[in-house]
């Protein structure tokens, strides 16, 4: 049973909760105002109920604002008789759990005590390094790191090839910094997103009074990179006429400003793509002689779906990174962590950033659920035959997404899941192994 502190200036109102408390099975703790309920405040008490606005010169807000500053905080539910939008925002961007109207009837409480966040002790944040960084020790991942200390020191070009969201810059940056050189700059250019007409000044400068709106010199990407890395993103997304003079300056070393005149180029080039550009070179989309130019080192990038071992520790590095946010630090359920498992990732490493920054922002408790884990934006198991995948492709998302559910409801027991599928045993083991699925498993079972 919890320890429940009330802090609120209406008697009346603090004796009709704490009788409800106690026929609860709770053990209510009173006090008056603001400064009242913070000399009461002890390790021992699970949640507060905080009345906003209290005479004494401490309404509830400044309360809310000094409980919360302390890192093992219980969870604070905000009470209040003239609820706004404004003290609505300001108590849940403090860290309240829930802000609630009065009067608070007893059946109201009893489940606002069930939702209650487990309590957890003082943690320090994880020792983890927060920046952005090729996190995984999978099979895949070390044959990716295995290639960057080869190329790294290398000035042949390298073409980055994966999956949108798999951290393609992330390879590009680790190949600077690890190799030659990392004092000189990196500089990245998008290739998709600059429109046609200014891809060529960017990527090679141009002169003042050139064309209109050429109000200044510009020195462009490839001069900017100078004796670093110049990093081609989504190139092939590039104009068709664009790569002709992509082609001409990575053979020659020789570009072009605009209105300008030809001048030499020391930067390493390293591009990416998520795009097959075999596939557009035989349709005619992508030049077949800048094709071969850029195949020299070839790095392709796993997409997350095939380094399941890599999930967890992606997941507790972002969760560390917002806790250097400022961030209250959570942790995973192990519910929490299977899900997680089980997800297909269609957006790669993306979108788990972009779930576990999701589920900490907008979780309360220390403990984040599976009921907190949101994978519907991008979640495929609902539609495997999506518009861009081939036949094989969608085929076998499928067949993941249905041995996934199967193991679920069977808690793991291989010979009930095969049974549910109507296959025999071994293929269901051969399937298990070929869509990352062992691992998941072991855990249930």
């Amino acid at each position: 049973m919890a320890t429940v502190l009330i802090i609120d200036d209406d008697a009346a109102l603090r004796e009709g909760l704490a009788e409800a408390l106690t026929d609860l099975g709770h053990t209510p703790r009173l006090a008056a105002s603001g400064r009242e309920g913070l000399a009461a405040l002890h390790g021992d008490v699970d949640v507060v109920l905080l009345d906003l606005r209290m005479p004494g010169g401490m309404d509830g807000i400044e309360v809310l604002r000094r409980i919360r500053a302390n890192r093992d905080a219980p969870p604070v539910v905000v009470l209040t008789a003239f609820a706004s939008a404004a003290n609505t925002i300001e108590a849940m961007r403090l860290g309240a759990f829930d802000h609630l109207s009065k009067p608070i009837g007893r059946a109201e409480l009893k489940d606002l005590l069930c939702r209650l966040p487990e309590r957890m002790p003082a943690v320090g944040v994880p020792d983890a390094d927060t920046e952005d960084s090729l996190i995984g020790s999978s099979e895949p991942m070390r044959a990716v790191q295995k290639a960057i200390g080869l190329a790294a020191d290398s000035n042949a070009i390298v073409l980055i090839l994966g999956e949108t969201g798999t951290g393609k810059e992330l390879v590009a940056r680790a190949l600077h910094v690890h190799g030659k050189r990392k004092d000189g700059p990196f500089v990245a250019v998008n290739c998709a997103a600059i429109p046609e007409d200014l891809l060529e000044s960017e990527l090679f400068g141009h002169v003042k009074g050139s064309f209109t709106g050429a109000t200044a010199d510009r020195a462009g990407a490839f001069r900017e990179a100078a004796n670093g890395t110049l990093f081609l993103d989504e190139i092939g997304d590039m104009p068709l006429a664009m790569q002709a003079k992509i082609l001409r300056a990575l053979q020659e070393q020789v570009i072009t400003p605009v209105g300008g005149k030809p001048v030499h180029t020391k930067a390493r080039v390293i591009a990416a793509t998520h795009r097959d550009l075999a596939k557009l070179t035989a349709t005619g989309e992508f030049r077949e002689d800048l094709y071969y130019r850029l195949n020299v080192v070839q790095i392709a990038i796993p997409p997350l779906r095939d380094r399941a071992a890599d999930i967890l520790p992606l997941a507790q590095h972002f969760l560390a990174r917002a806790s250097a946010s400022g961030i209250r630090h959570k942790r995973l359920s192990q519910a929490a962590i299977d899900k997680l498992q089980r997800h297909s990732w269609p957006g790669n490493v993306r979108e788990l950033r972009n779930v576990i920054e999701r589920a900490c922002i907008m979780t309360r408790a220390d403990v984040i659920g599976p009921e907190d884990i949101d994978t519907s934006a991008h979640d495929r198991t609902a539609d495997p035959s999506a518009p861009d995948a081939d036949l094989p492709a969608a085929v076998a998302q499928l067949e993941k997404t249905m041995i996934a559910r199967a193991l679920d409801a069977c808690a793991g027991n291989r010979t009930e899941a095969a049974r549910r599928l109507n296959i025999n045993r071994q293929l269901l083991y051969t399937k298990m192994q070929r869509y990352g699925l062992l691992e998941m498993s072991e855990k249930l079972t």
